[in-house]
């Protein structure tokens, strides 16, 4: 697909927000405290599974003895958005579709949505060709 032709997704066009920095996601044990080096600048999500701990924040911040996946560019879809707004996070639509792995991440004021580092400028190109705007 070009990124000049638009193609419909069925959303409406998004204002998005690429972050600055690379984040990564992290992975500790499960009863594991919620470790100091999380918490920072930037996007920071932190959650529990049955299985597991996991952090996600600037790669920078993690220690090298803690297991870790990639390098991870991270954009915000600017709401704020209504609870149980059906569609927001279909705006990575056009993302997915083209083969872009996507991890999506909601709080209680934004959506969030992470890429491999590598994927980012093409991913800005598939969003801009959907009708979206990336500051």
């Amino acid at each position: 697909m070009s990124s000049t032709r638009r193609k419909d997704f069925g959303v409406a066009p998004v204002e998005l927000k690429k972050l600055f920095g690379e984040y990564t996601i992290a992975r500790l044990p499960v009863l594991a405290p919620i470790p100091s080096w999380g918490d920072g600048e930037g996007f920071v999500s932190i959650s529990r599974g049955e299985d597991e701990l996991s952090v996600i924040c600037m790669r920078e911040r993690v220690p090298g003895n803690v297991r870790s996946e990639g390098d991870w560019a991270c954009f915000k879809v600017a709401g704020p958005f209504v609870f149980g707004e059906t569609g927001v996070l279909s705006v990575v639509k056009p993302v997915s579709e083209n083969g872009i792995g996507v991890l999506a991440v909601s709080t209680f004021n934004g959506n969030y949505f992470l890429v491999r580092s590598r994927d980012a400028a093409a991913a800005v190109d598939f969003l801009s060709a959907a009708g979206h705007r990336v500051a």
